[in-house]
């Protein structure tokens, strides 16, 4: 079975080649047939885009734009599909439809120059030739091969980019845009150290070049290091403190570190200059939002949907504001946006979760869990979650962290007492918890700090493709140096999120996972554990859309296994680590506020406050989910929410349940 199917994968490589090479002489027809060969078989997509061309090429324009349907169908986000779309329609005399298409190719492929070309030449506006132009200026004069290595990053082509872009080094070692590509790909790929070093080289030599600058504080973010990000963001704007992309840029770096006021005025002024950015306007809605200025947030979002009106993140974000209401008109908005075949998978998922809020809020259950269940399968597709493999992770943390081997190591940490950690799943009432606690005056309330997952990826070190992780039985080499050391060095990397309190919090739920770490390097750290009624925990998680990671949630079944996961490695911690974590129900924090209260500050040694049990009037920024029900008071209505969806949660409930 196997050799048939190398010996097909073979004959179509052939085919491919030869249809190439006719097409290149001008042969259209014979082109066509060698890829329809290819397309009788099996659905493959860059015989479907030859088939295109060749039908364009042999004026057959209206079967042309249904393969193309068939193209993109295969694959929503190939830019070179919507630009021979824009070829047909112009040779169609369609001008207004090729100059859509021909936007919607450079939208998922900026480097087409073909359709740069097609888009100065058919603009109605001075802004949009101009626009053009310097795309077309940028790309000119960019080398053929880094044209080639930008083209396939664009399309999901990774090896060839890479290997492309490393032979084009080799010739022109310092060349900043092909360092800064290499950079690209080494994040795409999660290779971050060595993203970050080559960008830090590449400005080394070439410090005027703010494009990788650009790159490099969005990469220094992602690796936590907020500090040394905010700083090059600074240096950004001062090379140009009128620019508007420098502009969005310093504020973003602005929101990282909690200066919202200050970011709000630069996003503003950004959009003074470039007032149809959507981007921009999502991110000063993110911005209302941490603040508590919910008009504001939903105007911002509003605005961002209006410039591009299948922008599924502005229609989420206001979904996710938990308390908005969607009408009629925005409904039918959001249904006619989802059945375009031009829409973006990324698109499409936003807007599938939103829709399943607007239609839960009207009690329209199956609709609802029509929409939440397609958003999950999208999402799903494309990440890589395996729930076995979450599973041996668990079991090698209780390996690992035997009892014998805590006390062995338990002394050796940094003795710091500031950090709380409030840890669990998300949507377990983990920000309930921060907000009763961040209202305490001798606790300070920061963000979901990635620190300790950062701290859990340097211990692992560079890993080879398919190497097992080195984390957490490296924790056997480490000297007793180490110990405080890393303890040191996650106090010393917080101190940017706080204020002047001596307590302060790190609600980043993950962190369950690395309870054994995080009490070995910091052995007097506090461990709250947020619980919740497992199907509600679930549910709740399987219809939100996350920013970014918690992948396990995509699924009925992932998510309720990763529960039942956390449950039992929670058990370990608390067998290990006896005394030492505090458990919180939140049906017990719904039901009885004042007595949780006081029982978490008596495990945490600190005075009853009454701001503590009114911690709705808290007056803070607050990032996850939640922020708008915790400036609320308390309510009940969250409790069993998940039985309005019982008929659907069978895989749910068989796994939680039973």
């Amino acid at each position: 079975m196997g050799n048939d199917h190398r010996e097909l994968e073979s004959i179509t490589e052939q085919l491919i080649v030869e249809a190439k090479k006719l097409m290149q002489q001008g042969q259209f027809q014979q082109a066509n047939s060698k890829v329809i060969e290819i397309l009788e078989r099996e659905a493959h997509e860059e015989a479907q885009y030859i088939h295109c061309v060749c039908l364009r090429y042999l004026k057959q324009e209206t079967e042309a734009l249904s393969a193309i349907e068939q193209l993109i169908e295969l694959n929503p986000g190939y830019g070179r599909a919507y630009q021979e779309m824009g070829h047909c329609y112009r040779s169609m005399s369609k001008n207004s439809e090729a100059y859509g298409a021909y936007q919607k190719a450079v939208e998922f492929n900026p480097t087409l120059l073909a359709s740069w070309n097609a888009i100065e030449q058919l603009a109605t506006s001075t802004e949009q030739k101009k626009s053009a132009q310097t795309s077309i200026r940028h790309f000119s004069a960019m080398p053929r091969e880094l044209i080639s290595v930008n083209s396939m990053l664009h399309e999901g082509k990774l090896y060839k980019a890479e290997k492309l872009c490393r032979s084009y080094l080799q010739h022109f070692p310092r060349d900043p845009e092909a360092m800064r590509l290499l950079a690209t790909l080494g994040v795409k790929q999660y290779i971050l150290d060595d993203a970050e070093f080559v960008l830090e080289s590449c400005l080394e030599f070439n410090p005027d070049y703010q494009t990788a600058r650009i790159d490099y504080i969005h990469v220094l973010n992602k690796r936590q290091k907020f500090k040394k990000a905010f700083e090059q963001a600074e240096k950004l704007l001062a090379s140009d403190d009128n620019n508007p992309v420098f502009q969005s840029v310093y504020a973003d770096q602005c929101v990282a570190l909690n200066k919202l006021d200050h970011a709000i005025e630069h996003y503003q002024k950004a959009l003074n200059q470039l007032p149809h950015s959507e981007g921009i306007y999502l991110m000063l809605g993110h911005a209302y939002k941490t603040l508590g200025e919910t008009d504001k947030a939903i105007h911002a979002y509003q605005q961002a949907y209006r410039i591009k009106p299948d922008f599924g993140d502005a229609y989420w974000s206001l979904a996710n504001l938990k308390t908005y209401h969607f009408d009629e008109q925005q409904i039918d908005n959001m249904i006619e946006q989802i059945q375009s075949k031009a829409i973006r998978r990324v698109d499409q998922y936003h807007l599938c979760f939103a829709l399943g809020k607007a239609f839960e809020d009207k009690k329209n259950f199956k609709k609802s869990f029509e929409y939440y269940q397609r958003g999950n399968d999208l999402k799903q597709e494309e990440t890589a979650y395996n729930p076995d493999k979450k599973d041996a992770e668990f079991a090698t943390q209780k390996q690992i962290f035997t009892r014998s081997f805590i006390e062995k190591n338990k002394d050796k940490g940094f003795p710091a007492k500031d950090p709380i950690f409030i840890v669990g799943l998300p949507r377990s009432g983990s920000t309930l918890i921060e907000q009763i606690l961040a209202s305490h005056s001798q606790i300070d309330g920061t963000l979901e700090l990635a620190n300790i997952l950062a701290t859990v990826y340097q211990l692992n070190g560079r890993l080879k493709r398919d190497e097992s992780p080195k984390y957490p039985a490296i924790m056997n080499e480490l000297s007793s140096d180490k110990f405080s050391e890393l303890g040191k060095q996650y106090i010393d990397e917080t101190k940017i999120h706080r204020l002047d309190a001596p307590f302060f919090i790190d609600k980043m739920p993950n962190n369950f996972q690395h309870i054994g770490l995080i009490k070995l390097i910091l052995p007097n750290a506090k461990i709250i554990d947020a619980r919740r009624n497992p199907m509600d925990c679930c549910f709740s998680g399987f219809k939100q859309l996350f920013a970014e990671g918690q992948e396990f949630s995509y699924g009925q079944e992932s998510i309720a296994r990763y529960y039942k996961g956390y449950v039992d490695l929670m058990n370990h911690w608390h067998n290990v680590f006896p005394g030492e974590i505090l458990t919180v129900q939140y049906e017990d924090v719904v039901h009885n506020l004042e007595s949780q209260v006081n029982r978490i500050l008596d495990y945490l040694n600190l005075e009853f406050e009454s701001a503590c049990t009114e911690f709705h009037k808290t007056q803070r920024s607050v990032r996850t989910a939640s922020a708008e029900q915790v400036r609320q008071p308390i309510y009940r209505s969250s409790v069993e929410q998940w039985k309005n969806f019982e008929p659907y949660l069978t895989t749910m409930k068989t796994i939680l349940l039973n």
